[in-house]
Order: structure tokens, then sequence, then C-alpha cells
């Protein structure tokens, strides 16, 4: 009964991985009909180019666009779980980013961040912070700062959603106790709160890290890894070696040396569900 799950399966995910594997240890192009094994030169051409620039830059995008919408997630949920009016309706409202398609999101920040009419450049001109508008997405300095931002905008209601739903599980009764006990706000976020949130915390920022770590529609979209490859990571990059420059080997290898570093993270998402279950 499971075969023909397991036959498609196979089919459009287990063949398609194992063959890009494969050509990491041939020379192959688009251009040019058959292959040559070459063994380990691909990896090793690909590990002596800027692999560790590129494992940075994915690390700084990976890093930023889990703790940012974290922390405004968190903040939201905390806001959103009291008696405040109309909290239905704005937690409907904080949906909306995360169900945006990715490709409608980064036309959105690009307008945000355009240098000749951008909102950004008007309202910081408009307070006084800038003279001049600045081109957000073209300088290296600012390029990968401005993506995590547009990554971010749309991942926080995800994090607010699961954050908040776990918030809901708190029995009220701990937090009234300790009040009549004395403990401010702090001291109960910090003794109640946290403790009863720590499953959901850790599954929300492992979850998020491995998919931030492979993320490529926005950051191409916005950036397409300039300017000068300062918002490059390994999607992006494998993209651009195996459909620009045609090189399916190179592309191969590094999409090896990735697969290899997001096992890693599996492995440590799955040890922490099995230990949260246990």
């Amino acid at each position: 009964m499971t075969l023909p799950g397991l036959a498609l399966l196979a089919a459009v995910v287990v063949y398609p991985l194992v063959a890009a594997l494969v050509s990491a240890f041939y020379k192959q192009s688009l251009l040019f009909p058959g292959r040559e094994f070459v063994g380990l030169d691909n990896v090793r051409a690909v590990l002596n180019d800027n692999f560790s620039q590129l494992l940075t830059q994915t690390l700084v995008f990976t890093v930023g666009t889990t703790l940012l919408p974290f922390v405004i997630g968190f903040g939201l949920a905390l806001a959103l779980n009291t008696r405040i009016r109309g909290a239905k309706v704005l937690r409907g409202v904080m949906l909306i980013p995360w169900l945006v398609p990715g490709v409608v999101v980064s036309f959105l920040w690009m307008w945000i961040f355009n240098a000749n009419y951008g909102v950004l450049n008007a309202i910081l001109q408009g307070l006084g912070i800038i003279d001049d508008p600045q081109a957000w997405l073209a300088k290296p300095g600012t390029a990968m700062a401005a993506v995590i931002v547009a990554k971010s905008w749309q991942s926080f209601p995800w994090m607010m959603v699961m954050l908040l739903a776990g918030l809901q599980t708190v029995p009220r009764e701990l937090h009234e106790a300790a009040e009549m006990d004395g403990a401010g706000v702090i001291r109960r976020f910090r003794s109640i709160t946290v403790p009863h949130l720590k499953g959901i915390i850790g599954l929300v920022i492992l979850l998020e890290i491995i998919w931030n770590f492979q993320h490529f529609d926005i950051i191409y979209v916005l950036t397409g890894g300039g300017p000068a490859g300062s918002t490059q990571t390994f999607a992006t990059a494998v993209y651009e070696t195996a459909f620009r420059s045609y090189d399916l080997g190179r592309a191969g290898a590094l999409g090896l040396l990735w697969m290899l570093l997001l096992m890693v993270l599996v492995v440590v998402y799955i040890r922490f569900t099995e230990a949260g279950e246990e």
C-alpha cells in the first residue's frame, strides 16, 4: 500500500537529489554533452575559492532572519496574549506578511528600499536622519541588512502564532499566585513564561534556522546575490554556478557541502524533538 507513495517520492525527490550529488564528482557542463569523472576536484576547487565567505554570509543571513523575527514575534505574542480590545482582529492582520508570496514580498521591499522614490528614504529624510537618498540594496554595507529585514518581515507572523499558542497554555493561576507573592512582570516572565515555552521556543528557532539556511527567493529577487557578492548564500551560489556559469560539477560540489551542513542542523532538530517526546 505504501509502494505508490514511495515510488513518487523516489521519482521527484530521491532521484534528482542523488543525480545532483553525483554530478559533484564529474566535470560536467550544461553547454557540452558528456562528462568526465574528476573525483574530489570540484569539492577542492569550491573549498579553495570563496567558500569561507559564502559560509559566513549564509550564517549571517540565517542568524539575522531567525533572531530578528523571533524577537518581533515574541513581543507581539506577549502583547496579543493580554486582554486588549480587537486582539482577534489583530492576529488575523498580523498574518498577512506570512501569507504573501516571497516574490511579492521582494518587490514590495524593493520599492521601499528604492534609492529614487523609496518610502524608507523619504521617512528618514523627513526625520532628518539622512541628508541624501541611500541606495540600500546597491551598497555591500547595507544590502545584507536590507535582505534580512525583508525576510524577517515575512516570517515573524509564523513565529508569533506558534509562540502565542504556547502562551495560551500557560496557566493563569501560576501568574496570579506569583503576583500575590510579590513577583514582578520580569520575574514572572523569566520564572514562569519562559520555562513553559522552552520546548516551543527551541522548535521554532530550529525550524527557522533550517528554512533560512536554504532560503532563495527573497535574496535572489532583491539583490541576485550582489552587490559584489555581498548577499550571496549557498542557495543563490548553487543557482548561479549551475545556470549562469553552466558548471554542473561545481554546483553539485557546492550542493554536496551545503547538504552536509544542513544534515547537522537536521540531526540537532531530530534530537531536540526526541528529547521533547521523552
